[in-house]
């Protein structure tokens, strides 16, 4: 695996509220955050809390897709309104930072991409080597 840009490593701390059926959320959160692509480390903010704190690589994953994977999990994220404020700003400056990088979430966007390159190197009766400014003209 390739070192990250540091610039695109974010640190992050996911908050958990309870009542849960999982007293331990954020323990089962760090679990399977643990082997999530673009996750760098998950900790504990603290032995016995209800949070803890997420570094990964912004040109990989974002917060949006970590969340979204915790709340699949039937995980309980806090949604105080400190908490949803901090998460609006971090999904609004991590979007225009992955732009910024280029990288796209979009699978039918790269899936068209991968196709649109495969045919650009194939050897096929399709092209027309003539000048751009003259393809007009016929």
């Amino acid at each position: 695996m390739e070192r990250p840009n540091p610039a695109s490593v974010k640190h992050r701390e996911i908050g958990f509220r309870s009542p849960h059926p999982d007293p331990r959320q954020a323990h089962t959160a760090m679990l399977s955050l643990a082997d999530l692509d673009g996750v760098l480390q998950v900790s504990l903010a603290q032995p016995d809390a209800h949070s803890l704190v997420v570094s990964y690589d912004l040109s990989r994953i974002d917060l949006r897709g970590i969340e979204t994977r915790l709340g699949t999990l039937g995980l309980h994220l806090d949604n105080s309104l400190l908490a949803n404020l901090k998460r609006a700003l971090y999904y609004y400056t991590e979007e225009n930072e992955r732009q910024g990088l280029a990288v796209h979430d979009d699978q039918e966007h790269a899936t068209r991409e991968v196709f649109i390159h495969c045919y650009h190197c194939r050897t096929h009766g399709c092209r027309d080597h003539r000048p751009e400014n003259w393809r007009t003209y016929l």
